[in-house]
């Protein structure tokens, strides 16, 4: 009788962005004192730094995570506090050029501290900087016992020099020093909300044996190749005498985009409007929506078939929709050729819109996971607005799609300055995709105006005018250009600006007001957890 191996119930490996759940959970079992991270911000630190993220499963349950970034010696050395170094805790400043690991979240499961998981995973981290040949690695350690010792030191710097001394034990500064973590100093007011440290850290270096620390650092990023090709269909408005034949429309532009092996394929704002050209009588605004909330199933269904038969991910434009609690909300169905489909909300409806159908802004804008890294969605007028794409590419995203919809040059151009603005700051790519043509008898499809664009950041390794590719105006036609994510992570290293690193996170950043997966969230928002740091720190 041939015995069955029994699984393994302990796994150290790369977090990976299903883990967000399960981390979240676990930073509310480890610190339930303190606010928990949002999901938007811990897929952040995963995606903006997936090798240096690691996540310990008992029983393929989360009981420990990491996370870390790759800064520069003048950065990680540097007086700081942990919202200023982690970009509000999305790990937004990481730097492929960075000669030095920089830990700043660190969090075990207390009911199974046995088992040395905290251990684990500073051995992943070492052998990291190891394999990367970085100088080493920063942290900023938290300090729970000084509270407590106040009294007893003059105050953290004393605190700090009686734990090296060994006159004094901390749960945490001992667990680093034993792991050859050496004092740097003290980072007074690193993080407010850590009451046991009274805000403060100490600031810990462990160096690399295998690197010489007089050899001037040569951290130059490869010029890799990570291409993508991406499609963007610049879609004639056109009456059409059922479903079958508007799906036949939209079907066309996907076959040709696979035949041209595209990643991706984005559709205009209001794909699904023409659906009301052929009703027999006039219908009133609120009429001809719920009449499209009743297409839903079909189209998303249709955008899921024509996704996995024609493996290419699709960005299906927006489909005016009304919602459970009878809002009504223009979204986004994007089908991705795995078989998922997922929604992406306007956040801001034009004075337009909300005159003519009602139509109320959503709530929730998150990244969506794909195949080729985590893409944002932002429709039309949202792209007006430069918070939401800084919370996108906070979140990891490399491409944002923009479908759009509009009937004047005026408003077209306002929408493509905003495009390759956000492009520029957020050291991205921007994919536009618009309407032309008129529909007659569908209101507030009168006349449309449209050049279609796939935009880039304007450095070196880019188009010469920040355009990638561009569509001529006011025709039907299918654009394509293939970009490399790894110019990406040149230009936001290298480049001749650094948009994303060189924030002032001392003097500002954004805070959402709630937080999307607030039902998951157990402080109910996405304050940072930030520099938890336990067993030991960073």
């Amino acid at each position: 009788m041939t015995k069955t191996a029994r699984q393994r119930l302990l796994e150290v490996r790369a977090a990976v962005p299903s883990d967000v759940r399960g981390i979240q959970r676990l930073i509310a079992r480890v610190y339930p004192g303190m606010p928990n991270y949002s999901l938007a911000t811990i897929r952040g630190q995963i995606n903006n730094f997936p090798n240096g993220c690691f996540v310990a499963l008992y029983d393929n349950k989360v009981v420990g995570y990491c996370a870390t970034m790759r800064v520069s010696k003048a950065m990680a050395f540097a007086a700081h506090d942990w919202e200023e170094i982690t970009a509000n805790g999305f790990g937004t400043r990481h730097s492929a050029a960075g000669e030095w690991l920089y830990g700043y979240e660190m969090a075990v499961d207390p009911k199974l501290r046995g088992l040395r998981i905290g251990q684990r995973l500073y051995d992943e981290r070492k052998e990291l900087a190891e394999e990367l040949d970085l100088h080493g690695i920063v942290i900023a350690g938290r300090m729970p016992g000084y509270a407590r010792a106040r009294r007893r030191v003059e105050g953290p710097a004393d605190y700090l020099d009686k734990v090296v001394t060994g006159k004094l034990r901390d749960q945490v500064l001992s667990f680093q020093l034993k792991n050859q973590f050496e004092p740097l100093g003290v980072l007074e007011n690193y993080l407010p909300e850590d009451k046991q440290s009274v805000g403060h850290a100490a600031h810990l270096v462990w160096r690399n044996p295998y690197v010489d620390p007089d050899e001037a650092p040569e951290m130059r990023v490869p010029r890799g190749v990570e291409s993508v090709r991406l499609a963007t269909c610049q879609l004639q408005a056109r009456a059409v005498k059922d479903f079958e034949e508007f799906i036949r429309n939209i079907e066309y532009f996907v076959d040709v985009a696979a035949d041209y092996r595209s990643d991706f394929i984005v559709f205009p704002e209001l794909l699904s409007l023409p659906l009301l050209s052929y009703e027999t009588k006039k219908l009133s605004p609120i009429e001809a929506i719920d009449k499209l909330t009743g297409y839903t199933p079909r189209l998303t269904k249709e955008l899921e078939r024509m996704a996995l038969e024609y493996n290419i991910n699709i960005i299906g434009g927006s489909h005016p929709t009304r919602a459970e609690d009878g809002d009504i909300q223009n979204i986004a169905y994007v089908a991705l050729r795995d078989g998922s489909l997922h929604r992406q909300e306007k956040i801001h409806p034009t004075p337009n819109e909300a005159f003519w159908w009602n139509i109320k802004g959503g709530d929730s804008l998150d990244v969506i996971q794909t195949d080729c890294g985590p893409i944002g969605v932002l429709i039309c007028y949202d792209s007006e607005f430069p918070e939401l794409a800084r919370r996108l590419v906070d979140q990891g995203a490399r491409i944002i799609f923009v479908p759009f919809c509009t009937d004047s040059r005026l408003g077209y151009m306002r929408v493509r300055y905003c495009c390759q603005a956000r492009a520029i700051e957020n050291q991205c790519y921007v994919v536009m995709s618009g309407n032309v043509g008129n529909l007659p008898n569908v209101d507030n499809m009168d006349i449309q105006y449209a050049q279609s664009a796939i935009l880039t950041p304007c450095d070196l390794p880019f188009a010469r005018d920040g355009i990638a590719a561009e569509s001529t105006e006011n025709v039907e036609t299918l654009t394509m250009a293939d970009v490399n994510l790894a110019d990406l992570s040149w230009a936001r290293a290298e480049g001749t600006v650094r948009n994303l690193r060189d924030r002032r996170f001392d003097l500002y950043h954004i805070d959402w007001d709630s937080d999307p997966d607030h039902a998951h969230a157990p402080s109910g928002g996405p304050v940072p957890a930030g520099g938890h740091n336990a067993p030991g720190g960073g």
